[in-house]
């Protein structure tokens, strides 16, 4: 893993690095080969990186966006992931409808919604998918996206596809979808972020590769990393 680390008491300094990033990769790949594809998060990086990108300056004619996962749940409903990038990213920076890739939670049958968001990932980013920026956020427990320490979601279910269905999620709602841990370490870059006191254990436990959450096996595995921690976060 190559990785670098900011840790901060200013969430500002968070989101221009971020920002940064953001913009200079997205340049160099739009310029060669076309388009650059992203996954997004939901909760509180959601709402702290989204609005950022949306002043951007930016080809967002030529930037895919997916989620890294989904709640079972319309898109207009308040635990959307998908809800809340259409109101602080989509809608703003006027993205156009045909680069926004929304998985669909709202389907009965969430394994059918699965094998449509793996499909529709695949076809734009390959098989295997190849992301080029994941957006990552942290639970307290450590967990990424919907993968919660077991090994349900990280790509060794037989057949499984890039994104898989969970049905028996620890924290509500417990049916949801999910990216896999292979397809998020696989990105050009994986930024985590994480904020507050609850998550300086498990960030300092990941860091150091001193344990087996899922925030841990994704710096282990990821090509490149930014870690972006607020200063409670980052307390070692």
């Amino acid at each position: 893993m190559t990785g670098r680390r900011v840790v901060t008491d200013d969430v500002g300094v968070l989101q221009r690095a971020f920002a940064k990033e953001f913009t200079v990769r997205a340049a160099e790949t739009i310029a060669r080969r076309g388009r650059f594809v992203v996954a997004l998060p939901g909760g509180s990086v959601a709402t702290t990186f989204l609005p950022v990108l949306a002043g951007l300056t930016v080809d967002w004619a030529h930037i895919d966006l997916f989620w890294i996962d989904e709640r079972a749940v319309p898109p207009d409903h308040p635990n959307s992931n998908y809800g809340i990038a259409s109101r602080l990213l989509l809608a703003p920076a006027h993205v156009p409808a045909a680069r926004v890739h929304r998985m669909q939670g709202e389907l009965p049958e969430l394994d059918q919604a699965a094998r449509r968001a793996s499909d529709e990932l695949k076809s734009v980013a390959g098989d295997p998918p190849g992301l080029d920026l994941a957006l990552v956020g942290v639970g307290a427990d450590g967990h990424v996206a919907s993968i919660f320490g077991d090994v349900s979601a990280d790509g060794r279910r037989p057949n499984a596809g890039p994104v898989i269905a969970v049905h028996d999620a620890p924290k509500p709602p417990p049916r949801r979808l999910t990216m896999t841990l292979p397809v998020l370490a696989g990105a050009g870059i994986v930024v985590v972020a994480a904020f507050g006191a609850s998550k300086a254990e498990t960030m300092r436990d990941a860091i150091g590769q001193r344990d087996r959450t899922p925030v841990a096996r994704l710096l282990r595995d990821a090509a490149s990393s930014l870690v972006l921690l607020d200063r409670e976060a980052g307390l070692s």
